[in-house]
């Protein structure tokens, strides 16, 4: 391994000042000629996930801006779940090494206008994920620090809930939260991906036999797992997630206010902290987004003032399907609301790209209205920042 590569590997240290250190030293070495770097190019992320919620490579947020200022984005940004514990290490790497970077925070709401419409949380009825972005920090008056606080309060209380009612099914593989759950965040914010990595690894630890595990797993899961399934491949956790949390699963409850907040005190919160309240969309598939416009009239009336898509899951280069038709119908309703749009792959699974293929046919045609959207969330970000 060298230098650079361990250099690299400890910008995902939990500790903070070893990664500050890092970067500081790659960053010294790519002045002096010893890092290549892509040069600038078309192309944008503003919706990673950092490990302060739930990155698949582990990715801290100084991880982020290096990779992003080494592959030549034009901006970048990080979206954690429930938390803006890596706004001020994202904002001092993107400074120090010379990138366009904005922060944001994604949780789920409840939506009471589309109570029986499952809208872009698969399985949940009524349930939408949204965000904020372009805060400039992460410390508020008072009452905005007792609601950030509460969302992630929150979904750890739904999150221990649920790990309870999944373990009851899945003895003998049970979960202690606390000792097997929380360390796998910096910051104790684990998400349900990291439950299901945690069941995937304590499943593994008790059953060493590969076969009687894929028997395990199998029965429980309802579907084929095979060796090479093994011990927690994307088609595993994401099979525990969907089969064990979602709607149908063992550890589902339908949802309501109680459970998650609502969007509209959301998008008040995102205002009173400086941030832009976005509707986040999926496919256009399902029931609640078959009513994009009515839906769209929802999110704006309380705030909502620009919109999210991954690219990556809404085509397949090459082929001309619903999928893709239903994207360019949303953009032209996004351009004629004159709503930003912002782009990005999650990194949230294992196997997704660190940034989507803008040069295919199918978004090479969009990447000037995703700079233009990325381009007007920065300016925002960097007002709040002075």
């Amino acid at each position: 391994m060298t230098n650079i590569e361990l250099l690299e590997n400890r910008l995902d240290d939990f500790n903070l000042s070893i990664r500050q250190e890092s970067l500081k030293e790659l960053w010294s070495l790519a002045q002096a000629g010893k890092v290549e770097f892509s040069p600038p190019r078309k192309a944008v992320n503003l919706h990673f996930h950092s490990f302060f919620s739930y990155n698949a490579c582990g990715y801290s947020p100084s991880k982020i801006a290096w990779l992003s200022r080494k592959a030549g984005l034009a901006y970048a940004g990080i979206v954690d779940f429930d938390v803006l514990d890596g706004l001020e290490e994202f904002y001092a790497a993107c400074e120090l090494i010379g990138l366009k970077g904005v922060v944001g925070l994604e949780t789920r709401v409840f939506v009471p206008e589309f109570a029986e419409y499952e809208i872009n949380s698969p399985g949940e009825p009524g349930i939408s994920y949204h965000m904020g972005i372009a805060f400039g920090k992460s410390v508020f008056q008072p009452e905005e620090n007792q609601f950030l606080e509460s969302m992630k309060n929150t979904a750890q209380q739904r999150n221990r809930a649920l790990t309870e009612r999944v373990s009851r099914y899945l003895q003998p593989v049970e979960l202690d939260y606390d000792s097997d759950v929380l360390p796998l965040s910096p910051k104790g914010n684990p998400t349900e991906r990291h439950i299901c990595a945690a069941y995937a690894r304590k499943a593994a630890a008790i059953m060493k036999d590969k076969s009687r595990l894929a028997g395990y797993w199998s029965e429980k899961l309802g579907l084929q797992i095979v060796e090479a399934d093994l011990p927690e491949s994307a088609k595993l956790t994401n099979a525990i997630r969907t089969k064990t949390m979602k709607q149908g699963g063992v550890g589902y409850v339908k949802p309501d206010a109680g459970e998650f907040p609502t969007m509209t005190k959301v998008n008040r919160w995102v205002l009173a902290c400086g941030g832009i309240p976005v509707f986040t969309w999926l496919n256009g598939l399902s029931a609640g987004e078959r009513q994009i416009e009515k839906l769209l009239d929802v999110s704006q009336q309380s705030g909502a003032a620009a919109v999210n898509i991954i690219p990556d899951r809404n085509y397949t280069p090459g082929v001309k399907d619903e999928k893709i038709a239903a994207l360019q119908q949303f953009v032209e309703i996004a351009k004629r609301r004159n709503l930003p749009i912002i782009v990005g792959t999650e990194m949230n699974s294992p196997g997704q790209k660190f940034v989507d293929s803008f040069e295919t046919a199918e978004l090479s045609p969009l990447i000037d209205l995703f700079i233009d959207g990325a381009k007007r969330i920065y300016q925002h970000a960097m007002k709040q920042r002075t």
